[in-house]
């Protein structure tokens, strides 16, 4: 039976799978030993589950245990890898590069770095929200330390050129930083392959809990290193200080395990029914994707549609269809997206704009009445529109 409000705002946040729920509980309760107490069982039972959800995490994005640092989630991740290496590799240089699509955890930690004496570069990207390789090699100079662009973007789902990046950064013997929360655990991500020296996750974008996060620090070729954010009793290799959260810590590995074995067959499932979605929405007038079709995840589409308010869709939608115009860290804004923005929109077209993330729980009969809906929706407000009156 169909459940109201669909959900199609998986880029904003999953529901716990419940098998990570289940392997979360024990440790609120009769395992609550605090990982740094190693003078009794409880303790050594609770830095056990660490352990094992340390390995978890990394199998899913091919790290060895160690590189892997427990964080609140990704935002603290991307202060802690981007501040971490402009105070750690001050000697070297002041110039940071990334992309004005970024997260805004990346924006406004660059900004506040720019106070601090950072000298930042942001590449634009071209109309598919892509960047220019040969931008990004022409901005380098001989005092950059870091390169930042993330993985896939969270408004559009766009795949930026991880390899091709890192390659570049590699050549020039600078680090290379990626937030990948939107693609951790949606598309195969491996750091070694790819080239990754530091990178940042969250587990409530891939079915685990909110508040815990993920950020891996290369260990060799080469070897980072970041100057802690936190001070107070040398935890997580000296880099994030603070009493482990361990039941989310389980949760984070249990959903970094589930999608290891499940994440193909969840695609092989979910992309149709985007597709599926894409479809039968563009078959509205004004309607267009934005962004790349071919580089970008298979479970997200950002659609204008032309001559709608982005605003009164979402409130007539909100009560039956859960969806979102752009980031939920930016939502609260009346500005138009400054990812789309940055792909040339005009304001008006970029305000028409729905983001539609599916995931592991949505069904063909939820992607099926939510086009019913947002289809009933465009046509009754460009029906009292006053352009259409006129």
């Amino acid at each position: 039976m169909l459940q109201l409000p669909v959900y199609l705002d998986y880029n904003s946040t999953t529901p716990c799978d419940p098998r990570v729920v289940e392997a979360m509980l024990p440790y609120f309760t009769k395992r609550f030993g605090n990982a740094a107490s190693r003078s009794h069982a409880l303790g050594w039972e609770a830095e056990e589950a660490v352990e094992l959800a340390r390995e978890q995490v990394a199998g899913l994005v091919g790290a060895e245990p160690k590189e892997i640092i427990f964080t609140s989630g990704a935002t603290e991740g991307d202060n802690l890898a981007i501040k971490g290496v402009f105070d750690m590799y001050a000697s070297k240089g002041n110039h940071i590069i990334t992309v004005v699509t970024e997260h805004k955890a990346v924006l406004d930690t660059c900004h506040h770095l720019e106070k601090s004496g950072a000298e930042v570069t942001w590449l634009q990207v071209d109309k598919d929200g892509l960047i220019n390789l040969a931008d990004l090699e022409a901005a380098i100079r001989p005092a950059t330390v870091l390169i930042a662009i993330m993985y896939a973007n969270n408004e559009i789902g766009v795949i930026q050129p991880i390899r091709e990046i890192s390659a570049i950064a590699r050549r020039h013997g600078i680090l290379f930083f990626t937030d990948a929360t939107q693609a951790v655990g949606k598309i195969p991500v491996d750091v070694n392959a790819d080239g990754i020296d530091l990178m940042a996750f969250s587990a409530h974008k891939l079915y685990g809990p909110k508040g815990i996060g993920a950020l891996y620090v290369r260990r060799k070729g080469p070897r980072v290193r970041l100057t802690a954010q936190m001070d107070g009793g040398g935890h997580e290799r000296g880099m994030r200080s603070g009493t482990l959260n361990v039941p989310a810590i389980v949760g984070l590995g249990m959903a970094c395990e589930l999608c290891r074995l499940e994440m193909a067959a969840d695609t092989l499932r979910i992309s149709p029914l985007r597709d599926r979605l894409e479809e039968r929405l563009l078959a509205l007038d004004g309607a267009r994707i934005n962004g790349s079709r071919q580089y970008r995840l298979p479970m997200v589409t950002n659609i204008s549609f032309a001559g709608v308010d982005g605003d009164a869709l979402l409130a007539g939608l909100g009560k039956n269809v859960a969806l979102s115009s752009g980031s939920a860290c930016t939502s609260a804004s009346m500005e138009p997206s400054y990812v789309l923005k940055a792909l040339g929109l005009d304001d008006n077209l970029a305000h028409s704009s729905l983001r539609l993330g599916l995931g592991r729980f949505t069904t063909a009969e939820e992607v099926e009445y939510a086009i019913g809906q947002i289809g009933k929706m465009v046509g009754q407000l460009r029906a009292n529109s006053p352009s259409k009156l006129a």
